[in-house]
């Protein structure tokens, strides 16, 4: 199973993925208003932002809160800009990590975020340092007892998925980011439940880290979760899954 799996499911079992309803609420409002700046205010129109909206239903956000977000990133409702940034850099053990904010503050985050790295180990990198690393794509995650490994990799593969894979526990589907819609809603259509759906930054080579290296790279993973401007955190690395299960908190 690949570390970017591995992620999600230990992460999904525990509970974990942002667990406190207010900073889930503020990272999905932020999702949301820079979907609709990007990509206009109606969903059927917009992916991006028909899934954030999809997210935010998920954990039961209000309507209203849903309709001020997308206001504020159509420039309807006043308020300050703020804008997506992808920082580079690297964590304990030459593991290559991507970083995504949204922020009002450039300056502020970009400070914060560095202090992050240090703290924990890590580097950040210029521009360009890693992102050559990662693919941009579809992924979505399943876990074994909600699907026939046959229907679903028939499903996925007749809905214009491009691979399809298969570890102890979970199955996984990507997309490019053009068909993650189809593929997703084909998935959904036949009721079967996903553990994750998102365009994602998925590496094309994995590092292998274990002991306190692999500790020192989970501690950067959460700490950069739980920044209010970070959005997502990709990286590449592999850890034994009874090794990250310890290892998050």
């Amino acid at each position: 199973m690949s570390g970017h799996s591995k992620w999600h499911s230990i992460k999904h079992k525990k509970g974990a993925i942002d667990a406190k309803r207010g900073r889930m609420f503020t990272k999905l409002i932020k999702e949301i208003t820079i979907a609709a700046r990007i990509g206009g205010g109606d969903p059927e129109g917009n992916p991006r932002l028909r899934k954030a909206i999809q997210d935010a239903k998920g954990v039961n956000m209000p309507a209203d809160n849903i309709k001020r977000a997308i206001q504020k990133g159509t420039g309807e409702l006043g308020g300050g800009q703020i804008e997506e940034i992808m920082y580079e850099g690297y964590a304990p053990g030459g593991v290559a990590m991507l970083v995504n904010v949204v922020t009002d503050n450039r300056n502020r985050t970009v400070s914060e975020i560095r202090h992050v790295f240090s703290k924990n180990g890590g580097n950040m990198g210029e521009s360009g340092s890693v992102s050559w690393m990662f693919h941009k794509k579809g992924y979505i995650g399943i876990e074994k007892s909600k699907a026939d490994e046959d229907t679903l990799m028939s499903l996925a593969i007749d809905a214009g998925a491009d691979d399809f894979e298969s570890d102890e526990s979970i199955y996984e589907v990507y997309t490019s980011p053009e068909a993650f819609d189809d593929v997703l809603n084909a998935i959904k259509k036949k009721g079967i439940e996903t553990m994750t759906a998102e365009i994602s930054m998925i590496p094309q080579t994995y590092v292998k880290v274990e002991g306190k290296t692999a500790q020192q790279v989970v501690k950067l993973m959460e700490a950069l979760d739980e920044h209010d401007d970070v959005q997502q955190v990709y990286a590449n690395f592999d850890i034994e899954e009874s090794e990250l299960a310890e290892a998050v908190s």
